[in-house]
């Protein structure tokens, strides 16, 4: 794991980043040696807290769900391909899909209705038709 991160390090050096905060669970993979290469490179390490499963719920939610709708329909080409993707399906989910929990409201919120929109609707489809939003057509 240790070799791991010291290549995740290199390969965010060679792309002109810098990360600062790794955030990660308590898996015994993951010790110390593996937290030094990141603690050498001044990045804050931070555990999730112990027998605290809800911690990284939101997150691990949006990463399953992002797998499932997205990459797992398409054949990603590249890394390029797979970030358009991902901006792609991450704008989707939040301005366009509906979220049970929020009253199938999207979480950025509501979209903006023309006023006086009728019964016609336009559907706008992403990610060559994988992904489509519905929404009233302008008058």
């Amino acid at each position: 794991m240790a070799q791991q991160a010291r290549t995740i390090c290199w390969d965010l050096r060679d792309a002109g980043g810098h990360a600062t905060i790794l955030l990660h669970d308590r898996d015994t993979k993951c010790g110390h040696p593996f937290e030094a290469v990141f603690a050498a490179q001044g990045v804050r390490v931070v555990r999730t807290p112990v027998r605290a499963p809800r911690a990284n719920a939101f997150a691990e939610r949006w990463v399953g769900s992002a797998r499932r709708e997205c990459p797992d329909w398409l054949l990603v080409t590249g890394e390029r391909h797979l970030r358009h993707v991902l901006r792609e399906d991450a704008s989707h989910y939040n301005a366009a899909r509906p979220h049970r929990s929020l009253r199938l409201q999207p979480p950025l919120g509501p979209p903006v209705r023309q006023a006086g929109s009728g019964g016609a609707v336009s559907r706008r489809e992403r990610l060559g038709g994988l992904l489509r939003e519905y929404e009233h057509a302008a008058a």
